[in-house]
């Protein structure tokens, strides 16, 4: 199949799957607890994002402090993000995957997954590796100066 047409049936497939399921609780459970259901996993989910957001921070800053590159910690952070985003989407299925994402064993999970799926390639070279560093300077000269 397609991607675009995939992406598609996911624009409009996804939100409408989320008002039936909403509309289905609600006939459920009633109206009012189905908002409160709602509302209270966005603020549920809003205060973890904030916690686990800053214990990343200050694991950014560990190892940025060890002379390391925080890489995980960074995929960390985006998977974070997605699932406060999917937090405030209103929704019950959008709401349990953002907080699958905040949750921290299923977000390395997700970023294990994702490292081994993509490749990452390093072009040119530096000190460490054994390649070639220039350091130069330039100046910008006007138009009409003739120097070459």
């Amino acid at each position: 199949m397609p991607a675009l047409p995939l992406f598609a049936l996911l624009l409009l497939g996804f939100p409408l799957l989320e008002l039936y399921l909403l509309i289905k609780v609600g006939t459920l459970i009633g109206a009012l607890p189905t908002v409160m259901l709602v509302v209270g996993t966005a603020v549920l989910g809003l205060v973890l994002l904030r916690r686990q957001g800053l214990q990343n921070y200050r694991r950014m800053q560990q190892c940025t402090a060890r002379g390391e590159v925080p890489a995980l910690e960074m995929m960390e952070g985006m998977v974070m993000l997605v699932g406060g985003v999917m937090l405030l989407v209103p929704g019950l299925i959008s709401d349990v995957v953002g907080l699958l994402c905040l949750f921290p064993p299923v977000r390395r999970a997700i970023v294990r997954r994702w490292l081994r799926r993509i490749q990452v390639h390093v072009y040119g070279g530096d000190a460490q590796s054994g390649g070639r560093v220039y350091d130069a300077e330039y100046r910008n000269l006007p138009p009409d100066d003739r120097r070459r």
